[in-house]
Parts: C-alpha cells; sequence; structure tokens
C-alpha cells in the first residue's frame, strides 16, 4: 500500500470519526438504567439517582429540568420528582406530590399535573418550579394549550339509569385556582353506540399549527384494551371528527412536522399479530384515508422524518397464533415515501432483536434495539436516513427521551 493511499484512508477515517462526534454531541437524552435516571450529553453520561425506582422523565420546555416519577415495582408508589441540571439537584415541587399524569408547559418551567382528579400547577421560586396553585376539580385528561396560558380538560362521562352520559370537554386557565366561573365549556362528546361509545378522552396532541388537538375517546377498561376511537377537534372548539379505531398507544399519533396530516396506527384487537396498518388522515377529514402497511405485515410504531416520509417499525403477521404465550413481532424500520409509495427497509437487526421507538432529532434518526424478552436494550443512531449508524447508548431499559426546543 503506498503512502498516497495509506494517507487517503486516514483521512477518510478522521472525516467518519469527526462527523460522528459532530452529530452525537449535538444530542442530549434522559433515560432509565437498572431503573435509575440518567442522563447523556454528546459522550459524557451522567447518573442521577439511586437506590429508587424511576420512570416517565420528562424534560421542560428549555431542557433546564427533567421531572421523572419515583416509584416502586408493585406500583403503590408515584412520587413526582424535578432535577434541576443547573443546581443538580432532585427535589418535590412541594411537600409530598403523588400523580402518575404530569406535563411542562410548552412555554416556560411550569408543570402541571393531576392528583386524583385536582389539577394543580407549580408556582415559581428562585427562578424554579415550586411550590403549588390548584386549578380545577374533577379532571380526568388533560393537556397544555400551544399558548402555555391554558387547559384543554376532560371529565369522565356520568353513568345513569338509561347508560352512559356525554364526554365534557373544558378550556381552563391556569388561574382558574377552582373558580367554575373562569371554567368555559369547550366541546361535549355525544357518545353513541356502536359508532363512538366512550366514557373518556386522553392522550391529547397539537397540531404543528395549533389549530387542532387529536385525542382517543376510551371506552369501558375490558374494551378499551381492543379498541378506542381517534378523534380531532379544532382549536376553537366547533369541528369535531372521528378518524378512525385503533389501540390506546399514544405513540402511535403523529402529526406531521409542517402539515395538518395525521399518522396512526390503526386496528382492533389487542394482540399485535396482525391488523395493524398504518394510515394518514388530512385533518379536515375531505377523503378517504390512504392505508400504507403492505399485506401480510403489521406496523407497531411510527414517525415522521420529513413532511413526505414516515417511518415504522415493521413486522410479518402471525395469524397463526391464537393460544399459548403472546410472540414477540420482530419488528425492522423501513420509510414510507408518501409522495411515491415508495417503501424501504432501513434497519436489519439480528435474529431474535427488535428495533422500535424510533425518534427524530435534528437531522438525526436514533432507535430502540433489544432482544425482545430483554429487560435491556441499546439506542441506534444515525445521521439521517443513509448516513453512518452507531449505537450511542448501551444497557438502557427503554427508549430513551431526547431534549428537543419545542417546535411550535
Amino acid at each position: 500500500m503506498t503512502l498516497i493511499v495509506r494517507v487517503l484512508l486516514l483521512l477518510i477515517f478522521m472525516c467518519f470519526q469527526l462527523s460522528q462526534m459532530v452529530s452525537a454531541s449535538s444530542l442530549q437524552a434522559a433515560f432509565i438504567r437498572d431503573h435509575q435516571l440518567w442522563i447523556k450529553k454528546g459522550d459524557q453520561e451522567i447518573q442521577i439517582t439511586k437506590d429508587r425506582y424511576v420512570y416517565s422523565p420528562k424534560w421542560s420546555y428549555d431542557g433546564r429540568f427533567i421531572g421523572y416519577i419515583d416509584g416502586d415495582e408493585r406500583g403503590e408508589k408515584s412520587d413526582l420528582f424535578i432535577y434541576d441540571t443547573v443546581n443538580k439537584e432532585s427535589y418535590q415541587p412541594y411537600v409530598r406530590v403523588e400523580t402518575s399524569d404530569f406535563k411542562w408547559s410548552p412555554v416556560k418551567n411550569q408543570l402541571a399535573y393531576n392528583d386524583r382528579g385536582l389539577l394543580n400547577v407549580t408556582k415559581t421560586k428562585n427562578g424554579r418550579p415550586e411550590g403549588l396553585e390548584n386549578v380545577s376539580l374533577g379532571v380526568s385528561g388533560f393537556e397544555w394549550f400551544p399558548n402555555g396560558k391554558e387547559f384543554i380538560v376532560s371529565s369522565q362521562a356520568s353513568i345513569r339509569p338509561t347508560g352512559w352520559g356525554p364526554i365534557p370537554l373544558y378550556r381552563v386557565p391556569v388561574d382558574a385556582n377552582l373558580n367554575a366561573d373562569k371554567i368555559k365549556t369547550f366541546y361535549t362528546i355525544q357518545t353513541k353506540e356502536p359508532d363512538l361509545f366512550a366514557i373518556d378522552a386522553d392522550y391529547f396532541k397539537w397540531s404543528i399549527d395549533g389549530n387542532w388537538v387529536s385525542f382517543l375517546a376510551i371506552p369501558t377498561a375490558s374494551w378499551a384494551n381492543d379498541s378506542n376511537t381517534l378523534c380531532v377537534l379544532s382549536s376553537e372548539g366547533k369541528n369535531f371528527q372521528v378518524v378512525g379505531k385503533m389501540l390506546w398507544y399514544k405513540d402511535w399519533i403523529k402529526w406531521a412536522p409542517k402539515a395538518n396530516q395525521l399518522a396512526y396506527i390503526s386496528g382492533e384487537g389487542r394482540f399485535f399479530v396482525e391488523n395493524k396498518k398504518t394510515k394518514i388522515a388530512d385533518i379536515p377529514i375531505s377523503r378517504q384515508q390512504k392505508e400504507y402497511t403492505p399485506k401480510g405485515y403489521v406496523d407497531l410504531d411510527l414517525e415522521w422524518f420529513s413532511p413526505d416520509k414516515v417511518i415504522v417499525a415493521r413486522a410479518k403477521e402471525n395469524k397463526e397464533w391464537n393460544e399459548g404465550s403472546v410472540p414477540t413481532m420482530y419488528t425492522s424500520l423501513f420509510t414510507i415515501n408518501i409522495k411515491t409509495d415508495e417503501q424501504i427497509q432501513i434497519t436489519f437487526p439480528k435474529d431474535n432483536e427488535l428495533d422500535e421507538d424510533p425518534v427524530v432529532v435534528g437531522s438525526n434518526l436514533t432507535w430502540f434495539r433489544n432482544k425482545g424478552k430483554a429487560h435491556s436494550g441499546v439506542v441506534w443512531v444515525r445521521d439521517g436516513l443513509n448516513g453512518q449508524q452507531y449505537v450511542w447508548i448501551e444497557n438502557v431499559d427503554s427508549a430513551p427521551v431526547f431534549f428537543q426546543l419545542s417546535k411550535n
């Protein structure tokens, strides 16, 4: 090998390593390892908690804080904590906060949480979310409006001698402070069997322009395991539309990054072996929705990569299974070009491995790879759809939560 060739190979290798370093250095994620909270930024890993049972980490809007639940294996404990990345300490925003449903404001470091039907928000003390103010009683599901000044709130339907009543949705200002005069009816979902039977609404998500909100209308517990109704409602509470039937996985619902298009995985039945198809609906719905999953396959996760491309986690159907242990569906990632209908497999896990939880962070595609029944996996990163890929985090309990500046 000549000296020139060696120099060229060395330069190519150095460029490759540099591109990896530049790509990785822009990533920041919170993740769970052995039930403990960790942070990774670039190539540095920092352990945040010890001897706890942590889950559900969520970044504040500017990335300074991480909210998380300190629980236990039996599910009998769910204490809300906040980690301050500047002061490097965890604390509770109040003397004791128990919740499983909390959300950061989209515009400032304020946290809202549902404590057994009581919606609260944090105050601010020394630049940190601390203390609390009551907002509203009778809350089932909630989400911030994009302006960060009010909430959309659902209240579970009431059971009557004639059956279940409608589901009320409310528009609640952050400073309502339990004052019923400040709380306005936003929309009332008239439920009826069999077209739309539900007793609750949750998993609210706003479109990129804030003109529409999607959510699931959820029936009684056993039925909800097999079918829920995906709905959309205009931001003024005037235009309500039913989109389709699906399971209750909130990550199976994604708004497009630049248009009022809603991608979701349709299909009823609690088992993943069949009937799980990617569809995209133009909102407001004016034409028949297009189904993108080929015959003989199921899609079990999705993410928008760009306005024209959707990434799905796809596996072959398993219609032969009908009893015994539920089979693991070994998914790989595929891209769907919704303009040309071209579909390409882009990840190739080994036998007994599966790729899931695709997330786009800037120009990077990330995903979680595990061995099906394993309790940990690895996080992969790829520069775009065709760039180099590499393992970014090892020994992770579940997919990480990446910090990304708000797109709204």
